[in-house]
């Protein structure tokens, strides 16, 4: 089942920050929290910090949903309440990699949830607009990059819905590929100075898919240590 996939641990917390662009400190502080000032700040991904240095598939996608809103340069310590209700009125421990916080028949449940805890506007995730509820650009974002079946997500495309590069935690142990060639071969090929029309002769796929898996590499290295 999806929502059983959710709790399968997949990635060092090191390497879920590199597939999702983040710098390995800001997915530390959203995983476990973090003490600043003589002042201790909660967790916002897991209910309490664990120290794990393993990240689950449903952290990894909630991990990718909040960097959404990073992408904004919008702090996250203030979407905890909210995080905290929807754990509590879905009964899930991964209300960000569920499909109904983003339904329809949920939306007026997390337009209450949010102005019920004071939530910043800018971490809304809908909104109401000509007496409609619609998505927030953060959370369109990331709906566009997870696929889900039943509530749970199953397949994230870290680089956008027009990329090819696949994250399935059931192929390839979650490393990212394209029709089954991990981006990290590829990329090694480039490295090492191999002409991109023979990387992909050789794995028998388009150039703008060996492209797109060496801009993927190349990005997230560059964006998790920044």
């Amino acid at each position: 089942m999806a929502v059983d996939l959710l709790d399968r641990e997949v990635y060092s917390t090191g390497e879920a920050a590199r597939l999702l662009g983040l710098n390995i400190n800001t997915a530390r502080r959203w995983l476990d929290g973090f003490s600043q000032a003589g002042r201790r700040y909660r967790p916002v991904v897991r209910i309490e910090p664990t120290g794990s240095d393993i990240v689950t598939w449903g952290e990894f996608v909630e991990l990718g949903y909040l960097r959404e809103y990073r992408a904004k340069r919008v702090s996250l310590q203030k979407l905890r309440p909210a995080v905290d209700r929807l754990r509590e009125e879905l009964r899930v421990a991964y209300p960000l990699a569920h499909a109904r916080p983003f339904i329809d028949e949920y939306r007026e449940l997390v337009l209450e949830i949010q102005q019920e805890t004071d939530l910043d506007r800018r971490l809304y995730m809908v909104v109401s607009r000509g007496g409609q509820l619609r998505l927030t650009e953060p959370a369109e974002a990331y709906l566009e990059k997870v696929e889900f079946i039943g509530d749970g997500a199953v397949r994230f495309r870290p680089a956008g819905p027009s990329s090819p590069v696949l994250i399935d935690p059931k192929v390839s142990f979650g490393i990212p590929q394209i029709r089954g060639i991990r981006t990290e071969a590829i990329v090694e090929l480039f490295r090492a100075k191999e002409p991109i029309e023979l990387i992909a002769g050789g794995f028998d796929l388009p150039v703008s898919d060996v492209e797109a898996a060496i801009r993927f590499e190349l990005d997230s290295l560059a964006e998790s240590a920044a």
